[in-house]
This record gives C-alpha cells, structure tokens and sequence, in this order.
C-alpha cells in the first residue's frame, strides 16, 4: 500500500482529526475481530498523500487466491471506518469515499467474476463484447447491481456490529490516536 509522505504542514482542525481518529480506530478494531484479516501494524491521523490517516497491517505471504469468506472480511474491514464514523459521531464523511470505491469493486468481482453470489451463480459476467452478457437476460446488470449492494450492505451491517460491541475500545483508541497520532501494533493491542 502506497500511502505517501506525512504532511504536518496541513492544518487540520479538530472537528476533522477526531473524525480521522474515530475512521481509523474503526478500520483497526473492526480488523481486529475478522478471522482471515491481517493484524494492524500502525494506525495513524497524520494525513499522507490524499488520506487524512491510515491504518496499516501486517503483510506475511503472497495470496494467489482468496476465498468467499477471506473478500467478506475484507469488505467488512473496509466499512470498518465508516460505520464508526456513524456510531460514534452521529455523522459520515467524505473520508470513506476511497474505502466504498474498493469495497464495491470487490463485491462486484465476486459476483461478477468469481461466482461467489448464489443468486447469479457460477457464472463469468465480465465479458468483454456487450452481446456475450446480453446472454443473461435484459435484467442481468440489475441483479448484479442488487447482489453487488448484498454484499456491501451485509459486510455495513457486521461492521457496525463488531464497533457497538466494542464502543469502549473505540472511544479508547480514537483518544489515544488524538493524544500521539501514531500508535504500533503494540500499543493497539493493549487495548485488548
């Protein structure tokens, strides 16, 4: 993941480095409780390239192949941030714009190209030729738009569940974000 150079220059006010600290502190808790997901490296609210902050997570092996559950984690990982945005402030951002676009261009491969969606089936609706998909029927772009929303609104939902069980780390985290900025992969697990 390419996050680019720190900006302490930006000034951030602090409605926005609380959102940033809550967005993040999602993303990582959220992480937390998914089987297949990677542990967190570093969460951070110092803002780099165009993110306001990041969380990132430990990388130990080339994946060729993903499984149904192991892209369901990752949607859910995803929303992490945005639904804790919604709990904890009563509001949503801009901020999530980038994890929405990724979540849906997941769930859009797994019911388009890899058969993971059990309405449509095991079928590859990627073609390239608009005739080859016309095959399907003249309602198939709206049941791959449906299943698409399946999968985002299901992995929102887990999301949200794993933050209201854990409102006490979250409020936890996002302050200990706003008091350093920055915390390790060792610091966050003391929270646990």
């Amino acid at each position: 993941m390419t996050i680019g150079l720190q900006k302490h220059s930006r000034v951030i006010s602090d409605k926005e480095k609380k959102l940033t600290a809550y967005h993040e502190a999602g993303h990582a808790i959220v992480s937390k409780f998914l089987e297949t997901h990677l542990d967190v490296k570093e969460i951070s609210i110092i803002p780099r390239g165009a993110a306001g902050g990041y969380t990132m997570y430990k990388t130990n092996e080339d994946k060729y192949y993903r499984s149904k559950i192991e892209m369901e984690e990752w949607l859910v990982s995803l929303l992490g941030g945005r639904a804790a945005e919604q709990i904890a402030l009563n509001d949503i951002s801009t901020g999530a714009s980038n994890d929405i676009e990724v979540a849906t261009g997941i769930a859009k491969d797994m019911v388009i190209k890899y058969g993971m969606s059990e309405r449509i089936g095991l079928v590859n609706l990627e073609q390239k030729n608009p005739y080859e998909r016309a095959t399907f029927g003249d309602n198939i772009d709206e049941l791959v738009g449906q299943e698409v929303k399946v999968f985002i609104d299901n992995a929102y939902k887990a999301a949200k569940e794993i933050l209201l069980a854990n409102m006490d780390k979250l409020h936890a985290v996002s302050e200990r974000l706003l008091e350093k900025e920055t915390i390790s992969a060792e610091e966050f697990e003391t929270f646990f």
